[in-house]
């Protein structure tokens, strides 16, 4: 069994290496199946609770046109007139990850392996893409041939299930869980022994100052910045400029959170798989990935202010964008845990933050640059975003890492209480 991590002592004054065997002169257990395995039982159930999250969230915006007046028309002083009009209602949906993402981080830094890391957990982040999938056109049905009262009804009797099977099958970590099987948790527990800390005290100081932290910080920002230009901005070019709503048709508005879930689990299978079988080091996995999921969304969002009025070639773009996207799950989005497992809760909290700015000033700045909405104006907002995950993206390459840093471990390497 290869692993991406050695165990030094810290008077070597390095970090673990990426690159070695995980317990180097250390008897390590067998991997454990896959299946019917309380890790990726785990996986599972998580990646139903994010598809609830992500579903009530979208039927929300979907319920609330049937909720208020939706007879009344939105004033056209705003949109511009360069293109001949395709449709004509309006739909909002926004995002926000709040405290589920860090919660999760937390609880996967005591059950996945390291080489398991990038399939584990993009298959349980895979869950909102598909929620947004299934609940955008299913919801839509439902306040079409029924009401929308039954939309609340029916997510909310799922989540409902979903908790109950969450507080009955989920344990904090191996050691607590109550059917896990003995050699499961052996190769759980020795897989991650070096990688965690047992130190009682965050080291907020020597994190804080830690450079891999901040490689992530802003690729996350970057990303997110490319991430709501594509998923806000670029509908609301499509409606204002293209005169065509994506957003009416639910089908057709569920096409890339599709791709981007069918691109989150294959990048986790393909993450995992060069680590183990061709033996690439966790870092250039995070880097190859990061760099297909944030430059190449950029292409196609810089190529979708050049395709004139043609909106099922920006629908086709933002599909593409989106997919690619996905990439990114296996990259920066996950490599809180590799470079401080112990504390990965924490890390994903602190780039969230900063992730959420983009949301705020994103929206803001777009409608400072486009006050005739004129395409020449939406060509310099898609070159901003794009040019800011391109940064994003070369920054995280050149300084992030995928180790464990000296300051995340202790002092005996030891396994956390």
């Amino acid at each position: 069994m290869r692993s991406p991590a050695r165990g030094l002592s810290p008077s070597d004054g390095e970090e673990v290496s990426d690159s070695a065997p995980l317990l180097q002169g250390a008897p390590q257990a067998e991997a454990a199946p896959a299946c019917c395995s309380a890790r990726y039982n785990l996986a599972a159930l998580a990646f139903f609770g994010f598809f609830v999250l992500y579903a009530l969230r979208v039927n929300l915006s979907v319920a609330l046109v049937d909720m208020v007046d939706s007879n009344t028309t939105l004033a056209d002083n705003g949109t511009s007139k360069e293109c001949a009009e395709h449709s004509a209602s309006s739909k909002a949906l926004h995002n926000q990850k709040g405290v589920t993402f860090p919660a999760m981080h937390a609880m996967w830094s005591s059950w996945a392996p390291p080489l398991e890391r990038s399939k584990l957990l993009s298959f349980s982040y895979a869950g909102a893409s598909l929620g947004m999938v299934i609940s955008l056109p299913l919801s839509g049905i439902i306040c079409f041939y029924m009401n929308w009262t039954y939309v609340f009804y029916l997510f909310g009797i799922v989540g409902i299930i979903w908790f109950a099977l969450w507080i009955w099958l989920v344990s904090d970590s191996p050691e607590t869980h109550k059917s896990i099987s003995q050699g499961e948790k052996e190769y759980i527990v020795s897989s991650l022994k070096n990688q965690l800390s047992s130190q009682k005290t965050v080291p907020w100081i020597p994190m804080l100052k830690s450079l891999p932290l901040w490689a992530i910080v802003v690729a996350h920002f970057s990303y997110n910045w490319m991430f709501y230009t594509l998923l806000t901005l670029l509908p609301t070019y499509m409606k204002e400029i293209l005169r065509f709503n994506i957003q009416e048709n639910g089908i057709l508005s569920a096409v890339p959170y599709f791709g981007g879930w069918l691109c989150i689990i294959l990048s986790g299978q393909a993450a995992d798989h060069l680590r183990a079988k061709w033996n690439f080091s966790t870092i250039c996995v995070r880097q190859i990935f990061s760099m297909i999921g944030m430059i190449g969304p950029a292409v196609f969002l810089v190529a979708a202010g050049f395709i004139g009025c043609d909106y099922s070639l920006a629908v086709a773009f933002l599909t593409i964008s989106t997919t690619l996207g996905g990439f990114s799950s296996s990259g920066f989005s996950i490599n809180h845990l590799d470079i401080a497992p112990s504390y990965a809760g924490i890390l994903q909290g602190i780039t969230n933050t900063f992730a959420t700015i983009p949301g705020m000033v994103g929206p803001v700045i777009a409608k400072s640059l486009t006050p005739e909405n004129t395409i020449r104006e939406w060509q310099i907002v898609f070159g901003i975003a794009a040019a800011i995950n391109v940064f994003g993206a070369i920054f995280f390459t050149l300084f992030a890492k995928g180790e464990v840093q000296n300051w995340a471990l202790d002092d005996n390497h030891g396994h956390r209480n």
